[in-house]
């Protein structure tokens, strides 16, 4: 009896020990998601997705026998708090790499600290300015907005369309993708007619559409993130404008769909993969991580895995295949990924390297068209 007393009172101080342990060797990691406030549709599945992540990494025995600490703060799209809780997160949890902020002002805000403080930054964001030009420290998962502006007029050059009307929202990202409109329109031998803009918070923009539907615009680009983009759809269904009608991947989500009503039908957008998953080719080098994460998703949240959610996926798969590859530091981190080559992800393949922290291309994205409240791949 006294033998098989002090046997399991040694195997208990064995597993206590060990607990102890894996948790003092924990790597900690840091996300800044804007789970509420008018980006919510953004943080909220990139806070589900990162989290869902990190517990499927741990299950499977961490990376290099360690278990992944993530340590998450909502920004609700404050540029102002996402610089206290970049700094927050540095200082006080120690983490070393930080996965987000979901927004492309967020992202510009707290660039400085990430740089200042040596620590990996990779944002969920689109605008291109994030990583160009290059910066130390900072990486992003999200597609720029250059390529989406050259998967649009791609598309359009193929239809024989080049006259464009650009509606922006103007904040960051409007502005980014104002930039790009812009400034790429010549190489693909377009011609913005109209170039207007919009508030953040505006809630009716038919004096826009009505100068646009005056003009020779043969097609109507807007750049934002929701509610805006449903409400311009909505405005141009009322005035009864026959564009058609463009938006950028800022509203790659059912979200889009179920604000804009039977106004979304028709309408075109460059989008990541994952909205399609279920149809792309067989020899697609992300299918197979496309669906699985879709199916994940899906068990673990009831809901859709999106292409927002898939910023983060590719985050936390990216910052473990740097750890992997260049060890649990700050510095470790940063060259890991630098080096990262074809890594399948949620948004891309990505190739890193010292003069492109964006890694990805074009072919990243497919132009997708709404059919009956579903994506279906555009023609």
């Amino acid at each position: 009896m006294r033998f098989r007393f002090t046997t399991l009172t040694t195997a208990a101080l064995l597993l206590l020990t060990a607990s102890l342990s894996f948790a003092a060797g924990a790597i900690k990691i840091g996300g800044l998601f804007s789970v509420t406030g008018p980006p919510a549709f953004l943080g909220e599945p990139e806070r589900n997705t990162a989290k869902m992540v990190v517990d499927s990494i741990n299950k499977a025995g961490g990376i290099k026998g360690q278990k992944l600490e993530l340590v998450v703060y909502d920004t609700a799209g404050d540029a102002t708090k996402a610089v206290q809780m970049a700094t927050k997160l540095i200082k006080d949890d120690k983490v070393i790499a930080i996965i987000g902020p979901s927004t492309t002002g967020e992202s510009m805000a707290v660039i400085p600290v990430a740089e200042r403080e040596r620590v990996p930054l990779i944002s969920c964001a689109a605008g291109s300015k994030i990583t160009d030009p290059v910066k130390r420290y900072v990486f992003k998962t999200a597609q720029n907005d250059g390529l989406a502006v050259a998967k649009i007029y791609e598309y359009l050059q193929k239809h024989k369309q080049n006259k464009v009307a650009i509606l922006t929202v103007s904040d960051g990202f409007g502005a980014s993708g104002r930039e790009q409109l812009k400034s790429l329109a010549g190489k693909f031998g377009m011609q913005v007619v109209v170039d207007d803009t919009y508030g953040p918070k505006d809630t009716d923009m038919t004096s826009q559409l009505t100068k646009i539907r005056g003009s020779q615009a043969q097609v109507l680009i807007v750049w934002g993130t929701n509610p805006g983009p449903a409400v311009i759809a909505k405005n141009a269904k009322q005035l009864g404008l026959k564009l058609p009608l463009y938006m950028s991947h800022g509203v790659s989500s059912k979200k889009f769909i179920a604000l804009a009503g039977d106004a979304a039908e028709g309408v075109k957008l460059p989008s990541g993969k994952v909205i399609v998953s279920d149809v792309l080719p067989k020899n697609d080098p992300q299918k197979a991580s496309l669906l699985a994460y879709v199916k994940d998703y899906q068990k673990q949240y009831k809901a859709e895995g999106d292409h927002f959610g898939g910023h983060a996926w590719d985050g936390v798969m990216l910052v473990k295949a740097a750890i992997e590859k260049g060890g649990a530091t700050t510095e470790g981190i940063r060259v890991g990924l630098e080096g990262l080559k074809d890594f399948h992800g949620i948004g891309g393949t990505f190739n890193f390297s010292a003069g492109d922290h964006a890694g990805l291309n074009k072919d990243a994205f497919v132009m997708v068209e709404i059919k009956n409240k579903d994506w279906v791949i555009a023609k």
